[in-house]
């Protein structure tokens, strides 16, 4: 194979390996079932955060010497799963003992900092409602299919974007997931005892997924039967697949759903050079990358990524060829698909948007003007 190199007056832009942007604070999921929660206060604020701690099964301790009429509904309603103890009286330094968590409702800064205090000397994690500078930790956006939660997050400084996210995610997940989740917890102990970790498991739960996302109901046992199905086949031999994937014109923004998806089962992902890396990072974390397509040589360059895709298939990988545009338009996809079929590797294609700005040049364009320039 001819070495390539960048066509005249561009230069090929450096590719950095996958890794995690910083993040302005990291999310965790808190099991709080029976464990004790202190919770200072008796307004109305305090009575959502207490009703947000029970309903993670938490044990709350309320510290008020006055409830307002919402918290005091609540109180006497009870929780569909934790619990609400009410002291009445102010807190004090003993109330955080055995304590997972402290949130507090302060009328003062005064008051908030000695709050805060307390509960760091007593080693409990504080929040204030409100104050963010005495919280060691903020309550989100949620998006509830439990056992499917969903935390949405701005770091404190855009909660009425937080709550528009959340709703645009509320559209995007149907009522009936909490339903498939809570089946994956029941057969998700025969999935550990009949299929190897690994490969076999997330295959499994890959052709799961799809189920759940397909089905417009609860599961039902015609859904059961095909998890039986989906179970037999994902401990047969490996059989490797290759997927043609559209990126559009290059960048996250026009990559459709079902791209991602599929970036999200890759074991390798071949892409050309004019992809971005924001649709990369997209991809399963352990997917290895590999940068093919340049436009120097395009004929030699085809033939040879054919090859590969071919030889990684046979090895039992989920092989991802992501193409800017869309691959249905392009010339080069029939003799992928012609060459991966006499190979026998399964191969399905997902569509591309095809237009492109007008600042980037039609691929089929620029391959025809490399064809000549190559005689």
């Amino acid at each position: 194979m001819r070495p390539v190199s960048p066509a005249p007056g561009k230069a090929l832009r450096r590719r950095r390996p996958a890794r995690v942007d910083a993040l302005a604070s990291l999310p965790l999921f808190f099991p709080l079932k029976a464990r004790k929660v202190v919770l200072a206060g008796g307004t109305d604020a305090a009575a959502w955060k207490a009703e947000l701690l029970a309903a993670a099964g938490a044990e709350v301790h309320v510290y008020a010497e006055r409830l307002d009429e919402t918290f005091a509904t609540l109180l006497s309603g009870g929780s569909v799963k934790g619990s609400f103890v009410h002291h009445q009286r102010v807190w004090s330094t003993d109330c955080f003992d055995g304590a997972a968590l402290a949130i507090g409702d302060a009328a003062s800064d005064g008051e908030a900092q000695a709050y805060y205090c307390a509960a760091r000397a007593a080693g409990v994690p504080v929040n204030v409602i409100d104050r963010p500078s005495f919280c060691e930790f903020q309550f989100g956006s949620i998006v509830n299919r439990s056992p499917v939660v969903v935390g949405i997050s701005t770091n404190g400084v855009a909660p009425i974007l937080g709550q528009a996210i959340r709703r645009r995610i509320e559209t995007l997940l149907p009522i009936s997931l909490r339903d498939w989740a809570a089946l994956a917890g029941r057969v998700r102990a025969n999935v550990l005892a009949t299929l190897a970790a690994g490969s076999e498991r997330r295959r499994f739960w890959e052709g799961f997924t799809d189920l759940a996302f397909s089905a417009r109901s609860v599961p039902d046992a015609e859904d059961e039967r095909a998890i039986d199905t989906l179970l037999d086949e994902a401990g047969a031999t490996a059989t490797g697949r290759v997927t043609l994937v559209g990126a559009g014109p290059g960048d996250a923004e026009h990559l459709t759903l079902k791209a991602m998806r599929t970036l999200q089962s890759a074991d390798v992902i071949l892409f050309d050079d004019r992809v971005d890396d924001t649709v990369l990072e997209l991809a399963r974390r352990e997917a290895k990358r590999m940068l093919v397509g340049r436009n120097s040589d395009p004929d030699t360059a085809d033939e040879d990524i054919r090859d590969r895709m071919v030889r990684l298939a046979r090895q039992g990988k989920h092989v991802v060829r992501l193409k800017s545009g869309d691959p249905v338009s392009c010339e080069e996809t029939q003799d992928d698909l012609k060459r991966l079929d006499d190979a026998g590797i399964p191969v399905a294609l997902v569509p591309g948007v095809s237009g492109l700005p007008n600042d980037v040049p039609d691929m089929r364009a620029a391959r025809a003007a490399a064809r000549s320039a190559h005689g």
